[in-house]
């Protein structure tokens, strides 16, 4: 009897190890590049009140957003940072935050032609150091990219995060964002300058700085001003937004999520699901007509629906080789939805 009952034993032990070693390959094979776990919470992460040059008070702003879904919003008016902690509560999360702009020399009057840095800065921690961060946040205007590194390595210190902003509209070229430093992201599509002048839309921005070198996600903004009303096709609310992934709605949790890049951004298509597994890529969305991997070099895997129909899935062998993916989804209002950039670290 003590004989079975030891074999017994042994042969249970060495069931749950095999379980064990069974669960850990399977935990290993799939990586997901979008967390699992979380809940997603829809963010404007570009706004502005009536405390610049907005139309809308900031009570205005969180129930119009809050309308349309959204859970997040940062209030990003110029030159001017601030907390607003009594807008938040169990269902809205306001971020601390500001936008800057260091103009090149112009023309007096000729705004219409002047080139632009616009930078949105997003406090990790708003509690931390208050006095020293409203000494800091003004910048000089001198047009100079070492200077203006100089400031975001300032900020950085401080505890905030940089956003690059609509590169388009600013009226700038390469020679001007290259050498940026000290990105956490920059707009991918800004909604109001795509109501502007139809130049919202910055996605070989995004890969000219990637093929640089720089490693920075992408967001989509709205940069809503409101002088339009809501419903007038003129309106820059609830068009470009990011999807930020975080264990909770709070401050902590929503920081620690973008500064971990687990958001996308969209103006309208849903990334459900984006994970490793097998050697391929595999992506889960809202319907859409196209699927499209962008990678650092010429070569851009896509899956393409038939005329009439959609797609919700696809997979993607990858080689290996790349430097970096993105994930472009594309539905048949011609809205996109966009992943950050995964680099090859990220998809071993």
């Amino acid at each position: 009897r003590l004989y079975l009952l030891k074999a017994a034993r042994a042969q249970i032990s060495a069931s749950r190890g095999f379980c064990v070693k069974l669960l850990g390959a399977v935990d290993m094979s799939k990586k997901f590049l979008l967390p699992e776990q979380g809940q997603f919470y829809k963010a404007n992460l570009h706004c502005h009140s009536t405390l610049s040059d907005g139309r809308l008070t900031l009570e205005q702003l969180k129930q119009a957003y809050r309308g349309q879904g959204y859970a997040i919003v940062a209030y990003t008016d110029h030159n001017r940072y601030a907390w607003h902690p009594e807008l938040c509560d169990e269902g809205f999360l306001a971020l601390a935050a500001y936008e800057i702009d260091i103009n090149a020399p112009m023309e007096p009057g000729d705004y219409n032609h002047c080139r632009t840095y616009h930078l949105n800065f997003y406090d990790t921690d708003p509690q931390a150091q208050p006095a020293e961060k409203q000494a800091n946040i003004l910048a000089e205007q001198r047009y100079d990219c070492e200077y203006i590194n100089a400031f975001i390595a300032r900020m950085n210190r401080l505890g905030f995060l940089c956003c690059y902003n609509h590169p388009y509209w600013s009226l700038q070229t390469l020679d001007d964002y290259k050498n940026l430093r000290g990105l956490f992201a920059m707009e991918i599509y800004n909604h109001g300058c795509e109501i502007d002048g139809l130049y919202g839309y910055n996605p070989q921005v995004y890969d000219e700085m990637l093929r640089t070198g720089q490693r920075l996600g992408c967001l989509m903004t709205d940069d809503n001003h409101n002088f339009f009303p809501f419903g007038d096709p003129l309106c820059d609310s609830f068009g470009g937004f990011t999807m930020v992934k975080a264990a909770a709605l709070t401050y902590p949790a929503v920081i620690a999520a973008l500064k971990h890049g687990d958001y996308y951004a969209s103006m309208g298509p849903e990334l459900h699901g984006l994970w490793l597994e097998d050697g391929k890529l595999h992506v889960r969305c809202s319907p859409v007509e196209k699927i499209f991997v962008v990678t650092d070099g010429r070569d851009c895997y896509k899956h393409i629906a038939r005329a009439g129909e959609s797609l919700t899935e696809a997979s993607f062998e990858l080689t290996g080789k790349e430097a970096y993916i993105r994930v472009d989804c594309r539905d048949e209002k011609g809205l996109h939805a966009c992943s950050r950039a995964y680099y090859a670290e990220e998809l071993r």
